[in-house]
């Protein structure tokens, strides 16, 4: 297929809103909206039948009336009407159709002929055209300030430019992850809910995510595929070489498959054949929706680490331990610290603190401290990683800690953070992260996100 058609998407130079609504709170007004708020540089052409002005926006009656040539249009009609306005977007050359509109497949018989008289449509523009949806929310790129999301923004907040991809089959999972995304102010490439997949599926989309840029980390939540078994996992294989790839799939057990089947008009298959196949194409595969949060944060942030020898660095013993159970059930190595190690920590440490792994540097830590731990563990050949626990509830550790933890990048080793509490750790949290360090709120959550870099790790070179 042709990249081009596909960038159509993201990096269009014009819009056109066909069914573009004159009414406040209407999904057509929403949409334009969205490209009139962000000032989308290019041209936006709302589309309605009324051609009274919108947002003081010329309104054009017909697409056959839009002037120039169109890059991407948004369909937000109602289904019945929206093959006949495919034709009338492939008959104006517009290489590239978002279809926000449900009522096909996912609600049984009768849409699925109106989708199959899609899909026809999609067809005899022989390759003129390419279509995401329909039952989607479509595109958000927040780069380009494209932004087909039909929620509000007083309701779903839009994150900010980051490396993160998302490919979501459903809308909602997608607009609740890119709310999650915008509060915690972690940023994304591009995002794409492509709903029932006339058209564009998962694997066109993550073949050019896979030579973008703009993306580090490819996110994807799929219910059932909607391209061909073999050629998912085969494109997979090839884009989890350039990059890593982390799939939620749902629908795994027998009630959610049928969930799934009249949600987006997909069948699950089996659980274990996923999973297997995910295995074999170098997937990180996510249990959960935490996971999948976890992951990509991860990922988005930190570089793989070289082994699996992990120190754990905390001021409150119990979290430590937490930490080193889970450690062990991911058989992640926790080494002791040489004895020149320790030596040279000792002649900086108060007598108190524990220089073992985990590496207990108690209740009454300050900043410094931190930083002689840090400096000393990742600074040895016998580490390639640490979680930094740091319980902002004791009384001589400040915010400065966000800045040591950061400072620690120089030496180009994975470092994952775990801290929970209220506004004053939320403020702490909020600063490390826009350090690019990933904060978690459990221990086991911080070495489970250090497991999944390290199984990329394991994966890139062949074991």
């Amino acid at each position: 297929m042709s990249d081009e058609r596909l960038d159509k998407f993201f990096h269009p130079s014009s819009v056109a809103i066909i069914g573009a609504s004159h009414t406040s709170g209407k999904l057509g007004y929403i949409v334009l909206q969205n490209f009139i708020r962000e000032n989308f540089e290019g041209g936006v052409y709302p589309v309605n039948p009324d051609t009274s002005p919108i947002m003081g926006k010329k309104v054009y009656s017909s697409v056959k009336d839009l002037p120039g040539s169109v890059d991407l249009a948004v369909i937000v009609v109602p289904s019945v009407s929206v093959p006949a306005v495919v034709k009338e977007c492939s008959d104006k050359k517009i290489p590239s159709i978002v279809v926000i509109s449900g009522g096909f497949s996912e609600i049984g018989t009768k849409g699925i002929i109106l989708e199959d008289k899609l899909k026809k449509a999609v067809k005899e523009s022989k390759g003129r055209t390419r279509i995401v949806g329909p039952n989607c929310v479509g595109v958000l790129v927040p780069r380009n300030r494209v932004d087909t999301v039909f929620l509000s923004m007083e309701r779903m907040k839009r994150p900010k430019e980051g490396n993160i991809a998302f490919i979501s089959q459903s809308g909602a999972v997608g607009s609740t992850v890119l709310d999650w995304l915008a509060k915690e102010g972690i940023g994304i490439s591009k995002f794409i809910s492509y709903g029932n997949g006339v058209d564009v599926n998962e694997s066109d989309l993550l073949e050019y995510l896979a030579e973008d840029e703009e993306t580090k980390v490819i996110a994807v939540y799929i219910e059932g595929l909607k391209s061909e078994g073999k050629i998912f996992v085969d494109i997979l294989k090839k884009v989890c070489r350039k990059k890593p790839v982390v799939v939620l799939k749902a629908g795994k057990s027998q009630k959610g498959s049928k969930a799934a089947a009249s949600h987006t008009g997909s069948l699950a298959g089996s659980s274990r054949i996923y999973s297997a196949a995910f295995k074999q194409a170098g997937v990180i595969e996510a249990k959960n929706w935490e996971e999948l949060f976890d992951f990509v944060k991860a990922f988005g942030m930190q570089p793989v680490p070289k082994s699996n020898r992990l120190a754990i660095i905390t001021d409150g013993g119990g979290f430590g331990v937490l930490a080193t159970d889970e450690a062990e059930r991911q058989e992640i190595q926790l080494p002791e610290p040489s004895d020149q190690l320790k030596k040279s920590l000792q002649s900086k440490m108060p007598p108190h603190v524990i220089l073992h792994n985990p590496m207990d540097v108690t209740g009454d830590a300050d900043v410094g401290r931190y930083r002689y731990a840090l400096e000393g563990i990742l600074g040895s050949r016998d580490f390639d990683g640490a979680i930094v626990i740091s319980l902002m509830q004791v009384p001589t550790l400040d915010a400065k800690i966000s800045d040591v933890i950061s400072e620690m990048k120089k030496f180009e080793k994975p470092i994952l953070a775990c801290a929970v509490g209220s506004a004053f750790t939320e403020n702490v949290v909020k600063a490390m992260e826009a350090r690019g360090i990933p904060v978690f709120p459990t221990p086991e959550r911080a070495v489970n996100a250090f497991s999944a870099l390290y199984k990329r790790q394991k994966f890139q070179n062949g074991r």
